[in-house]
């Protein structure tokens, strides 16, 4: 079992202590089930990239700013469904999120991807 506020402080800091910004670690990996706490120091960016079939984006400190189809500005408690167009994510300050993705749908593939057959 993992205590999220616990990791979520832990891995602000490795963040804080990367010259990159950012810290991640995956939580849960069951099928195609994933969750990932990640942090991002103030200013760093999640540069675009592809959309799993299904993700939510949960903050749990600090704010954030999705780029992709239009702008979404995320503050600590809020709840973000991610759509199916490449984005991509600006710590507005020092942030910790919980990334809930479903990495596989029968027939569906990433955003920009043909479907399966």
């Amino acid at each position: 079992m993992n205590h999220v506020t616990e990791t979520a402080d832990r891995i602000l800091d490795k963040a804080k202590e990367s010259k990159h910004g950012r810290h991640a670690e995956l939580l849960v990996h069951e099928g195609p089930l994933r969750q990932a706490l990640l942090a991002l120091t103030e200013g760093t960016e999640l540069e675009e990239h592809n959309s799993p079939p299904a993700a939510s984006l949960y903050l749990l400190q600090g704010a954030v700013r999705v780029t992709g189809d239009g702008t979404t500005d995320i503050a600590a408690g809020e709840l973000h469904t991610l759509t199916h167009h490449r984005h991509s994510v600006t710590a507005l300050a020092d942030s910790v999120f919980l990334l809930t993705t479903v990495t596989s749908i029968p027939g569906q593939g990433s955003y920009d991807t043909e479907p399966v057959d």
